[in-house]
């Protein structure tokens, strides 16, 4: 494998909108495309379905909790490829309303791998990302109720313009605490451990986006949050009003952007527009 070959990596995508997102990149993408998934068999039989269609991913595993596992996938990227291209954070998970785990324990998985296992994953991959790179996470619409239901004074944390890494990654650290300790609500936290997660995700995002403009501006890497929309997965339940081909426009549309593309670039991005946060 040439170390100049483009390459796009796709996080969760043995099934559902990663899935989807993979065989589109596969038919877009002028590169190399890369499925990963938790479970190397499902990966591997994921990458069976798409080369039966004449597609031609390539499988790593990738469990997004497992710092390990994802570093083994940063150096098999260096090594292959010299660098990344496209990077898409789709790889999370959701509790059922019906659901009995309890609340705190919903809260401390849920963040374990939304939010750091996406933050881990940025740590490790985002410098390898080539100028003109694309960077897409997967947030939710869930994210913007959310932070409604938050207080004023958690609002304004969340939509700072100044606010760093470090201290987004306190304030979900409290709110699994402050689950714990059965007092989120008193604290001004919402009532859902999805919807935090992924306003910690949209934050990030518009922390890292940042950061990138700050060290890295002349190399026009984009990078956004975006709302999939609501999608017939095993997430998203049978009753979705999207199929995942549709819940895949946004997030390829965001990794494909033209070179000459001055953005979007930090936003929360919906049905392809720039959504207010």
């Amino acid at each position: 494998m040439s170390s100049c070959s483009r390459v796009a990596l796709v996080t969760g995508a043995n099934k559902g909108i990663g899935y989807t997102i993979v065989r589109d990149l596969c038919r877009l993408f002028s590169g190399d495309v890369v499925l990963t998934a938790r479970d190397e068999a499902r990966g591997r039989a994921a990458v069976q379905q798409l080369q039966a269609e004449g597609l031609s991913p390539r499988f790593h595993q990738l469990d997004i909790t497992d710092l390990q596992s994802i570093r083994a996938l940063r150096d098999f990227l260096r090594k292959e490829y010299g660098g990344l291209n496209v990077l898409v954070n789709n790889a999370g998970i959701a509790f059922q309303a019906a659901d009995t785990t309890p609340f705190h324990i919903q809260a401390e998985v849920t963040m374990n791998t939304n939010f750091d296992g996406t933050r881990h994953v940025c740590t490790e991959l985002l410098p390898l990302m080539r100028p003109g790179g694309r960077v897409v996470n997967m947030s939710s619409l869930m994210c913007l109720r959310a932070l409604k239901s938050c207080s004023t004074e958690l609002q304004q944390k969340f939509r700072s313009e100044t606010i760093t890494e470090e201290e987004l990654v306190g304030l979900m650290k409290k709110f699994v605490g402050d689950a714990k300790k059965g007092v989120h609500q008193k604290e001004g936290w919402p009532d859902t451990t999805y919807g935090v997660t992924k306003i910690g995700v949209t934050v990030l995002s518009r922390i890292q986006a940042r950061h990138l403009s700050e060290q890295r501006g002349g190399d026009k890497i984009l990078l956004n949050a975006c709302c999939p929309g609501w999608v017939r997965t095993d997430m998203g339940g049978p009753n979705a009003t999207k199929s995942p081909e549709e819940g895949a426009e946004t997030p390829v549309y965001l990794a494909l952007l033209p070179p000459d593309a001055e953005g979007p670039h930090g936003q929360f991005v919906m049905e392809k527009r720039v959504g207010q946060w």
